[in-house]
C-alpha cells in the first residue's frame, strides 16, 4: 500500500535541503578544482576578449547575487495629489543634477 501524501516511509531520513551524496561530493570537486587552479583562471579570464570576459562576469554573478523580482504598481489606487507630488519631486531631482 503506498504512502499517504506528506508522510514518508523513513521518518528519519535525509532532512528536507541536505544535498544527497553525490550533489554533495561534486560540489566538493568543483571547489576543489577552481581553488587549485585560481591563478590559471585568472590568467585566462584577462585574456579574454573585453565583450566575452563582460558575459563571463555577468554569468558568475548569477550564482552570487539574486535576481531582482518584478514590482508592479497599481495606479488606481494612487491620489491626484500624490501622482503630482512625485512629478514635483522628479522635475526637482532633475533640475537638481543639471546643476
Amino acid at each position: 500500500m503506498p504512502q499517504p501524501k506528506g508522510k514518508s516511509g523513513n521518518p528519519n531520513g535525509r532532512p528536507k535541503g541536505t544535498p544527497n551524496k553525490v550533489t554533495r561530493d561534486l560540489r566538493g570537486w568543483i571547489n576543489k578544482l577552481l581553488a587549485d587552479n585560481q591563478a590559471q583562471i585568472k590568467r585566462d579570464f584577462k585574456a579574454l576578449e573585453p565583450k566575452d570576459r563582460v558575459t563571463l562576469y555577468e554569468r558568475f554573478c548569477a550564482y552570487v547575487i539574486p535576481k531582482q523580482q518584478a514590482q508592479s504598481v497599481n495606479f488606481e489606487q494612487i491620489t491626484s495629489e500624490q501622482i503630482s507630488e512625485l512629478a514635483a519631486n522628479v522635475l526637482n531631482n532633475l533640475n537638481e543634477n543639471e546643476r
